[in-house]
Parts: structure tokens; sequence; C-alpha cells
């Protein structure tokens, strides 16, 4: 009877059985070290090898400013007055710029050979915040093509504004800053990919080590047989070979 009792107060649930200290992480980050490496590597080299891989892409903007024209009829001259209406309308042009019509305005000037629709894809256009600024953006693998694009995409959206001007009060679109042809690539960013990598694989890497510690059934530290048996460990046993192995293993290396 004091057996089975002994039995049944051991079979209890330990709170703490499965909580663990920094000792045992340390132990399960340095016992499969090896795994990490191999994760952190493998996710790196693969992300810099498909980084170096595509095609570097260069951006190239303008600063369209949305104004008016002077009119002789007074009635029709209050917008001018009245920089709040001007700014609303700037934000209706913004949506405006990257529109078809301009994109074919700008393949038909250009004498592209692509359709307006690869121009739309890469082209970005943006109302700089409480102003009547309007930021237009343009990614191309050519920089001297994107200055060119962002360039015509200006003159594209004067030409539209002004052949629309009788129906919205005189308004013109007026390139106020021309695009530059840019030096560096916007993308890739082979820094930002890597450290992304490491960043992302290291947590990866980390989860699968603890997940096959889960799966583990093994004790691999002194505390770790203390907290699961509930059994205060007063030794660890070493390592030996029995006598009879050991002579069959002297015999083995004289032959």
């Amino acid at each position: 009877m004091v057996f089975e009792s002994s039995q049944k107060v051991h079979s209890q649930p330990d709170e703490g059985a499965d909580v663990l200290s920094l000792r045992d992480v340390v132990h399960i980050i340095r016992s499969r070290i090896w795994l990490i490496l191999l994760v952190v590597c493998s996710v790196t080299g693969i992300t810099v090898g498909y980084t170096l891989m595509q095609t570097p892409m260069y951006e190239s903007s303008i600063v369209v400013l949305v104004g008016q024209r002077q009119l002789t009829d007074a009635s029709s001259g209050n917008l001018a007055a009245n920089v709040e209406g001007l700014q609303r309308l700037t934000k209706t042009l913004t949506e405006a710029v990257a529109r078809r019509p301009t994109a074919e305005a700008v393949v038909k000037q250009l004498d592209l050979g692509i359709s307006p629709w690869e121009v739309l894809k890469n082209l970005k256009a943006q109302q700089i915040p409480d102003t009547q600024f309007i930021q237009v953006t343009y990614q191309d693998s050519d920089p001297e093509r994107a200055q060119q694009v962002a360039n015509a995409v200006g003159q594209g959206v004067s030409d539209l504004i002004y052949e629309v001007s009788p129906d919205v009060n005189g308004v013109t679109a007026t390139v106020w800053e021309p695009a530059e042809t840019p030096n560096t690539p916007v993308s890739p960013n082979l820094i930002l990919n890597v450290l992304l990598a490491l960043v992302g694989s290291t947590g990866l890497s980390l989860g699968l080590v603890f997940l096959l510690e889960f799966f583990d059934n093994r004790w691999h530290t002194p505390e770790q047989i203390e907290r699961m048996s509930r059994v205060p460990n007063l030794s660890v046993a070493p390592t030996f070979t029995a006598p009879e192995k050991a002579l069959e293993h002297e015999k083995a290396e004289k032959q």
C-alpha cells in the first residue's frame, strides 16, 4: 500500500515541470547550434541570390503645381482666390494623373512601343499634403527612360488640363520641378533584404529548435532530471566502458 501511494504522489503533475530555466534554454540552443546556423545560412544565401538576380529599377520624379489662369470673367475667378478649393481640385487631378489618357499621351509622345498599362504599372502620383503640388514618380530598368517618362507625364498632364480648361475654370498644371536622371537603383535593396533574412531566419530556426525540443523526451541536464522526477540529484554517473568491452576494443586495435 505504501508503494502504491508513493506512485500516486509521483504521478501528480508538477506546475513547474514545464518551465525552462535560463540554463536549459542555453543548453537547448548550444546543442542544436548547427541547425540554427544551417537555417540562417540557407535562407540568407537564397535571399542574396534572389536579390542579385532581380533587375535593378531606377526611379525618377517630377513635381507638378496646380494653379489657375487669370480670367476676365469675374464670376469665374472665385476659385483663384480660394486656396482650399484649389487644394481639393489638386486631389482630383492627382487621381487623373495615373489614368489611361495620361499614359496614352506618354506612349505616343515618346514612342515607347509598350502598352499604356505597362506605363501605369510603374507610375505613381500623390498630392503633397496641404499644398497644390503633385509628386509623380516613375520606375524603369533604364534610368534615362525613367527620366524621360516622368517628364513626359508632366507635359501630358499639362496638355490634357489645357484641353479641358474651359470646363474647370482655367486650371493649369505646370511642371514645377522636372525629373533628373537617377544614379542609383531604388530596388532591389540588398542590405535591407539581407537584414530581413537574418532576422526572419533566426526566428525560424529558434522556433524549429524549441519545437524539436518539445518532442524530445530525453533529459540532457541534472536540473531537468530533478525537475521532471521531483527527486534531488545527488550525483552524476560518468560515462564508462565495461571491462569486457574495453578488452575487446584493445584487441581490435592491436589487430
